[in-house]
């Protein structure tokens, strides 16, 4: 599936989350990690473009960058998305500023818990690295919360396939997750597979 992006805006603050009016209740899909897990290449990867800023400073994205997916381009674009997209800020930087990172559970958090048209989350997990406690909390707060989510694995195409299959059983274990997607912005690989299941939710 090869959809057509639009970058919508940049939002810190609950007001400023895009209205339904304009995204004619879309289904959102929400990209969360930790700063350096290689959220933004991913993204990049998946839309064909470069749409998400990427940086070698990790940290780079303090704000909910969101982007709509169309069918079609041109005139023959579809007004209303199919879906979604939400660069969400990364967590677990140690040189972000406080003050910085203290407004974000102003707007993030909020966007978590209240958005209605937020249908899945994904969380990127890098494989690797052992498994993270703050990753494992995020998770866990979707459990809590019953919000539907997926832990995708990042940068699999540094590993060999008993490194990679390593890796993502320790994860699996650690964060008590039955499936670990296992993906690479640089080859492609988990791809495809990431975007049929982001099919499901467009359909």
């Amino acid at each position: 599936m090869r959809l057509n992006p639009v970058f919508l805006l940049s939002a810190t603050d609950v007001a400023h989350f895009p209205a339904e009016s304009k995204t004619y209740g879309a289904p959102e899909i929400a990209f969360l990690g930790r700063s350096n897990v290689g959220k933004s290449s991913l993204i990049n990867a998946l839309l064909g473009s470069k749409q998400a800023h990427t940086s070698s400073t990790p940290g780079r994205t303090r704000a909910i960058n969101f982007f709509a997916l169309h069918e079609g381009s041109g005139d023959k674009m579809k007004l209303r998305p199919t879906l979604i997209f939400a660069d969400l800020p990364g967590y677990g930087y140690a040189k972000i500023s406080k003050s910085i990172s203290a407004e974000w559970p102003k707007f993030i958090e909020p966007y978590l818990a209240e958005r209605e048209t937020l249908a899945l989350c994904i969380c990127l997990v890098d494989t690797n690295i052992p498994p993270q406690a703050n990753d494992t909390q995020l998770i866990t707060y979707f459990k809590q919360t019953q919000r539907p989510y997926l832990v995708v694995g990042t940068k699999a195409d540094k590993l060999s396939n008993n490194e990679l299959a390593k890796s993502v059983a320790a994860l699996k274990k650690e964060h008590e997750v039955d499936e670990i997607l296992a993906v690479s912005a640089k080859t492609d690989a988990g791809t495809k597979a990431l975007w049929a299941k982001l099919q499901e939710i467009a359909d």
